[in-house]
């Protein structure tokens, strides 16, 4: 296990190399990938959203498309159109651009529910339907999505079937003081340096397979299960987590304790993953968010409640 968390510590010493101070990031994007899951990274332009997902699909070796939201796409811009060749009298399916490893879906919301609704095969079923006919997308297969938190104008709102489908979401704040001095000291190795890959696809797709096999305790579960079950009760939740939100951290939490160099998981690797799994989730009732509540406030008082095995 210590060599799968090498390569994993290799792969973000190499993503550290152009992303400053984000290393959480880092890692729970790594372990959505590790989960194959998607995940959805919520912050202010200029917080290197579009510099992380790049960089990182460079150092694993993986293929890397990004494709920029705008009201006026249309579903076949994303997962591809029949094109008819007048040579040979028929129609042939030309691929879009989520056909690859790491899809870079910039402002998610600025695209219509249509087109939004595009992603939603592709990202559960990794497959598209084209007239009628089913083609698999590559393995593995991650959608990372951007949203600016701020902006309302020109955006629209994505519907919970499309947020539950993200396995994590990750908010990416403004650096630090001194991380803000690294990036202006580092700026021009940031944007010239190439990154060089660190393991390759078939190291990737081993790692997905070794997810599975990490243990998870009877009452490591039971844990997990629980802080769902509270995020249903708890007096200023209007709409708790649900099974799905479960899985994330049953997930996440597997790709995490492979990272700390272990076959197993503990509380602690469930307490890493619950915020970023559990915060897209949850819906505050009215007076909660009236009163200043926050959901890092309920997920915060949750995990208190909830007894740790």
């Amino acid at each position: 296990m210590r060599v799968f968390s090498s390569a994993i510590r290799e792969v973000i010493n190499e993503v550290e190399k152009k992303v400053v101070g984000k290393r959480r990031e880092v890692e729970l994007i790594l372990a959505s990938l590790m989960s194959e899951g998607h995940v959805l990274l919520e912050g202010v332009p200029g917080v290197a959203k579009t510099l992380l997902a790049k960089t990182i699909s460079s150092a694993l070796g993986l293929e890397f498309k990004r494709v920029q939201f705008t009201p006026d796409m249309l579903p076949s811009d994303i997962i591809g159109v029949m094109v008819y060749n007048p040579r040979t009298s028929e129609f042939s399916f030309r691929k879009g651009p989520v056909f690859t490893n790491i899809l870079l879906v910039d402002e998610i919301n600025r695209a219509s529910p249509k087109t939004q609704s595009a992603l939603l095969e592709a990202m559960q079923e990794r497959q598209v339907t084209v007239e009628g006919v089913t083609y698999p997308l590559p393995r593995p297969f991650l959608v990372i999505a951007t949203m600016n938190p701020i902006e309302i104008e020109g955006t629209f709102p994505l519907s919970e079937a499309q947020v539950d489908r993200f396995l994590a979401k990750i908010e990416i704040g403004y650096p630090s003081l001194s991380e803000t001095v690294s990036i202006l000291d580092r700026y021009y190795e940031i944007v010239s340096d190439p990154i060089k890959p660190v393991i390759d696809l078939n190291s990737v797709l081993n790692l997905i397979e070794i997810v599975k096999n990490i243990t998870v305790d009877q009452n490591v579960k039971k844990y997990i299960s629980a802080i769902v079950q509270t995020t249903r009760e708890h007096p200023m939740v209007r709409l708790g987590a649900s099974p799905r939100g479960a899985i994330a951290m049953y997930l996440l939490s597997k790709a995490i304790a492979i990272m700390r160099g272990r076959d197993y998981v503990t509380p602690d690797d469930v307490k890493y993953v619950a915020y970023p799994t559990l915060s897209h989730r949850i819906i505050l009732k009215t007076e909660a968010r009236i009163s200043g509540i926050k959901v890092s406030d309920v997920i915060a008082d949750v995990l208190e409640r909830v007894e740790v095995p």
